[in-house]
């Protein structure tokens, strides 16, 4: 398949969306948890969060354009707070559902059937199912001009990884926790290890580190 610029601008809108979508190659799927002023809970899916910095421990994701009501956007920005829960295989159609369109007064929580979870610090809740859960504090929303979408972008203040995933290094064998990543708008993958390498050197080949 070959396409230009003004072949795709002549796609019918869905497969558009899905072609595009998919360029990008596996993302990783998160929900994000967010508490109104009121109190009243709000998750939603989002396959676009991205590392940013370690010091200060920093996150980002886009959030699709505000024409119509945003309520993850507006309930981080009245809080200024929010959640990332990473999505594992056994909650992957309850995570999709999230996407859907209900109305305010519905939390996707009770109608997903997922569990909220209270944070240590933070009003927003967590995703009690979730084997990875991040609070974060609002740093910036960003308007992106180019296509009126919106990067928010947080600092980590809390993490709940189980002990065994943990390395001495730090890092996180995710695979072990079963976290599935995303390919376009709605296929979900399990995720197999092909290496890890050492730290990249001009004069020296990488190794395999476990």
């Amino acid at each position: 398949m070959y396409i230009d610029k003004q072949g795709l601008a002549g796609l019918e809108k869905r497969r558009r969306a899905a072609l595009v979508n998919s360029l990008s190659g596996f993302k990783s799927a998160n929900l994000v948890g967010t508490a109104s002023a009121d109190g009243e809970s709000n998750l939603a899916i989002v396959s676009s969060v991205f590392h940013l910095g370690a010091d200060p421990a920093l996150m980002g994701f886009i959030s699709r354009p505000p024409s119509v009501d945003r309520h993850t956007l507006e309930n981080i920005e009245a809080l200024g707070e929010y959640t990332l829960n990473h999505v594992h295989a056994d909650i992957v159609h309850a995570a999709h559902q999230t996407s859907a369109r209900y109305p305010r007064e519905v939390s996707e929580f009770a109608a997903t059937g997922l569990t909220p979870l209270a944070a240590q610090t933070l009003r927003a809740p967590y995703v009690a199912e979730s084997r990875v859960r991040l609070g974060l504090t609002l740093c910036e929303m960003k308007p992106v001009e180019v296509n009126n979408t919106v990067m928010v972008i947080g600092e980590i203040v809390e993490i709940h990884v189980p002990d065994t995933a943990v390395g001495e290094d730090g890092f996180i064998d995710l695979e072990t926790l079963g976290t599935v990543a995303i390919s376009g708008l709605d296929s979900y993958h399990r995720t197999e290890k092909v290496s890890r390498l050492s730290y990249a050197k001009p004069d020296r080949p990488p190794r395999e580190i476990s």
